[in-house]
């Protein structure tokens, strides 16, 4: 057996399977082949008890592990493991595992301080969750079982959840990181005369009509005239549909959009995605990229705990500094269109800045929802540059807490002499106490000619109290507070040292006297290095991937030629690339740093520039 990871998207993955000659795509479903029950023509794999019953790849149910029979099993072989409850002693846990020798599957105790026990100098490829139907319903525990399994498995080895997994919960778990189901669900949900739905199941009783146009529901065209063979297969295509959808979110970047679409219509899933977000972060930021292309959708309240949301705004707090000469504080709302400078409002905003003596002298930064705070200078970063809230005028609570949070931490960081507030009077009722002497700008609308001419007026009489400032010199405060939230404070005063910055926003070049170190732009929001700013980092030891002896450096630098990562590297992050400790390559990283250094296959640094 052998698993190569194709496409990631947070803890899920698009996989391939080798698998006796077979290339099975994950995540997949094992549909039960018995002489009780068909698989579908359309599986890919099958579990059945009976080898050579169907043509096509199969996983053999074998003996009990408590079986008296000693039959030698082959190797592709699960025993029937949910035939013992989870909550035993842990010395029956053991005696299980002492009898179980298969070298391509173990079985792993729903026991989260057990879990390294077994994994623990284990070949096996694929780790099966025992009893997991039944650990699915104790909420913590689950969650810590999956996420610990995952933690100590690493990166290149697959879950797999027997007996869980509906058209309901495929997304949420394949987001959490179980890579394969079975259908189970169908057959005991046909069994039940119930109808298996991405939105919910369906009593046969309660459907006046069919909602479906699956071959099975076609055929019979009424509910009341099916019976247990045509729920089942109307249940199989509502897998094999759901499936793939996960998929094809997991490429397009989109599936924890997917995910809570999903988990919508069952409290009980509902719960398991709030205790993952709020209980397990660390978890789930290691394996969310910090760059994508998809929109992030912050259309409900567990948008405000999503990884990378906490990510930007923690950022913010310990790694973002204010430009330097930035001595006033404009608070302003947000607009509908990202990047906020290219809107209507955010023109309207900036002219008003722009028009005063003393532009320069003024910090811009903007409240919202669900991030926060977000400076001028990280406007085009992901995710301020591409998310998107139902907006209604009112704020609510959660939200209120969070942007009052933020806000007085930022200001206890960063310090000014004035603050302006350019904010809807909704929005000034919770955040107008926590500014000594805030002075307010709008009294209606911010976009209102009274607004936009009172803001004109006030930035005219506060801007002549500082010393006027260059526009040069502003641009390269602004580039390196980026570079201090891309990189963290001390490796962005080592890359923007003695620099100057050329070109227009928002595709800006870093330069020194020499050569280009870098340049920002519009796609990525990040700056992306060239050899001679890759080689200011040579010294640190931050962002880089140490390459073996004998690898040779080409177009993209692949995992089995890596001897070690920095560990905080993520998914998008600018790498530095070094052999012998010298600086050999720059480019982007498509693995996070932990992942590089376990994977034994897969493109780990698409390199920009190189020797």
């Amino acid at each position: 057996m052998d698993f190569r990871v194709q496409q990631r998207d947070g803890p899920a993955r698009i996989g391939q399977y080798m698998y006796n000659g077979e290339t099975i795509v994950t995540p997949t479903i094992l549909y039960l082949h018995t002489s009780r029950c068909t698989a579908p023509a359309f599986s890919d794999i099958v579990l059945t008890d009976k080898p050579g019953r169907i043509k096509k790849p199969s996983i053999l149910i074998g003996k009990s592990i408590f079986s008296t029979q000693k039959k030698k099993q082959p190797t592709s072989c699960l025993h029937e493991y949910l035939l013992y409850p989870k909550d035993v002693p842990p010395e029956l846990h053991r005696s299980a595992q002492s009898q179980n020798t298969n070298t391509t599957c173990a079985v792993v105790p729903a026991k989260k301080d057990l879990i390294s026990e077994v994994v623990k100098n284990r070949e096996a490829t694929l780790f099966i969750v025992s009893n997991a139907r039944q650990l699915f319903f104790h909420q913590t525990g689950f969650i810590d079982v999956v996420t610990e399994l995952r933690r100590q498995m690493g990166y290149q080895k697959l879950i797999y959840l027997p007996c869980v997994g509906d058209p309901t919960s495929l997304a949420f778990l394949t987001y959490l990181g179980v890579d394969v189901f079975d259908s189970f669900s169908a057959c005991i949900a046909a069994r039940n005369e119930t109808f298996l739905f991405p939105t919910g199941p369906l009593k046969k009783d309660n459907l006046s009509e069919l909602p479906c146009s699956c071959p099975s529901c076609r055929k019979k065209r009424e509910a009341a005239a099916m019976g247990y063979e045509d729920i089942l297969h109307h249940n199989y295509y509502m897998l094999d549909q759901e499936i793939k959808q996960v998929r094809n979110a997991i490429l397009a970047g989109s599936l924890r959009e997917l995910a809570e679409i999903r988990i919508r219509s069952t409290p009980h899933l509902t719960a398991l995605l709030r205790i993952l977000d709020l209980q397990q972060y660390e978890y789930l930021e290691e394996r969310t990229p910090i760059i994508r292309k998809q929109v992030l959708l912050a259309t409900t309240k567990d948008a405000l705990a999503r990884p990378e949301v906490r990510r930007f705004q923690e950022r913010v707090l310990q790694r973002f500094e204010k430009p330097a000469s930035a001595r006033i504080l404009l608070l302003l709302p947000c607009s509908a269109k990202k990047p906020y400078s290219f809107s209507k409002s955010h023109r309207f905003f900036r002219e008003c800045v722009l028009s005063s003596s003393n532009p320069f002298v003024v910090h811009e930064v903007i409240i919202t929802s669900p991030l926060g705070l977000v400076p001028r200078e990280l406007e085009l970063t992901y995710p301020a540059s591409r998310y998107d809230i139902a907006v209604t005028g009112h704020w609510d609570e959660d939200e209120k807490k969070m942007i009052r949070t933020i806000l007085q931490k930022y200001l206890q960081k960063n310090t000014y002499e004035s603050i302006l507030i350019h904010l809807p009077p909704a929005m000034q009722a919770f955040v107008n106490d926590l500014i000594p002497h805030p002075q307010v700008t709008c009294k209606d609308t911010p976009t209102s000619s009274e607004s936009l001419t009172m803001l004109s007026k006030i930035l005219h009489q506060e801007v002549q109290q500082f010393p006027r400032i260059k526009p040069q010199q502003r641009f390269y405060e602004n580039v390196r507070s980026l570079a201090s939230y891309q990189f963290g404070p001390i490796l962005a005063n080592i890359l923007m040292k003695d620099c100057i910055i050329t070109g227009k926003y928002p595709y800006q070049k870093i330069m020194d006297h020499k050569a280009q170190l870098g340049m920002m732009t519009e796609e990525r929001g990040f700056i992306s290095l060239t050899m001679a700013g890759a080689q200011r980092f040579s010294d640190t030891d931050q962002y880089q991937v140490e390459i073996h002896d004998d690898f040779t450096l080409k177009g993209s630098v692949f995992a089995p030629g890596i001897k070690q990562a920095d560990p905080l590297i993520r998914i998008g992050d600018e790498v530095l690339v070094k052999k012998n400790k010298m600086v050999c390559g720059v480019g982007v990283a498509l693995m996070n740093g932990a992942e590089m250094t376990q994977a034994t296959q897969g493109e780990a640094v698409k390199i920009r520039h190189h020797l």
